[in-house]
């Protein structure tokens, strides 16, 4: 990608990295955007090869490569995306009418070592993928891989091959995130809260380049002020919500995890759900589904992958020092 960016608007944006915004005069370009797509999806094959390596799991480098790698907390909600996941299971495996385009989901993260409910996510992702993996009911179309021991090293082959960058922190709890930043420089699109870099994100690219979904920082903070949020009243009105948490604690996940630790992280969820997974399930659930509906439509999906690469270079750390400067420091 590095080299057909230069091929294309020179090498100044190496140093000057907002130069990347010239990529908007190639929006329609076809042979431009096709370029693109082919480079990621051999970074996609790249990946399935460290995947297959790694984990001794085959994915589909044609799949959308969905991806959220980052420090296990539940602030940072992989739970919510692991009950998606369920959620998605379910519907493959009851609705024969169900078509959507296979999709692996790939998890990269570490817990805290004293940090007992983020490695009970952790069990409990490893749990649903051993069982989505080797379901001949779902065989071709849903894939689920944890990413053992993430690194920069890891980083370098996940970030450049994901479709969808998941950054779904509860509002108000994501100081930046620099992850996000990083996944957008190489067209991967932003599925996540408005939070933290995804405010600036969203601002940079536009509503139709990224999918924002759930409550504001505004609204949350002031759940918190009012102790008004209930996971129950949830779990209890929604069937899709209380059936995917339920299946925590069912005969297949319990046959093949630790009982102990599924029937606790139940627990965790229904009676406090203290980063508020299932506030946004609903919202999070129909604008996934959007995100990766959309994806369908390969020209239109180039054009946001190149409206976020161009867009991406205002995260330069010179920029930052330079307003800094201009607005705190006043050194020169």
């Amino acid at each position: 990608l590095s080299n057909l960016v230069t091929e294309t608007i020179g090498d100044i944006w190496k140093r000057v990295p907002t130069d990347l915004i010239k990529l908007k005069e190639y929006n329609e370009d076809s042979a431009f955007l096709s370029k693109i797509e082919q480079i990621k999806y051999d970074n996609k094959v790249k990946l399935a090869d460290v995947i297959l390596k790694n984990n001794d799991i085959i994915v589909d480098p044609s799949s959308i490569f969905d991806v959220q790698v980052k420090r296990l907390h539940a602030y940072k909600r992989q739970l919510m995306n692991a009950l998606h996941i369920l959620h998605l299971y379910h519907r493959i495996i009851e609705d024969s009418s169900f078509d959507m385009h296979p999709r692996t989901f790939i998890f990269g993260a570490k817990a805290a070592p004293g940090y007992y409910l983020a490695k009970k996510i952790i069990k409990f992702i490893n749990s649903i993928a051993n069982m989505i993996n080797n379901d001949p009911r779902v065989k071709g179309r849903l894939k689920v891989v944890f990413m053992e021991n993430y690194s920069v090293t890891l980083a370098q082959s996940i970030i450049p091959a994901a479709d969808v960058s998941e950054q779904i922190s509860t509002a108000s709890k994501e100081a930046s995130g620099t992850g996000n930043m990083k996944f957008m420089m190489n067209g991967a699109i932003t599925l996540g809260t408005m939070d933290g870099a995804n405010v600036e994100i969203s601002q940079l690219v536009g509503k139709d380049n990224i999918y924002i979904f759930g409550e504001s920082s505004e609204q949350v903070i002031e759940h918190y002020e009012k102790a008004d949020y209930c996971s129950r009243d949830f779990y209890e009105k929604d069937e899709r919500i209380r059936r995917a948490v339920d299946f925590i604690v069912g005969n297949e996940l319990l046959s093949i995890g630790s009982e102990e630790h599924l029937r606790r992280l139940h627990h965790e969820i229904v009676s406090k759900d203290w980063f508020m997974t299932l506030l946004d399930f609903e919202d999070y659930a129909k604008v996934k589904d959007q995100a990766l509906s959309d994806y369908e439509d390969r020209t239109a999906w180039a054009e946001k992958m190149l409206v976020n690469i161009g867009k991406a270079g205002y995260f330069s750390s010179d920029r930052t020092i330079e307003e800094y400067n201009r607005d705190i420091w006043h050194l020169t």
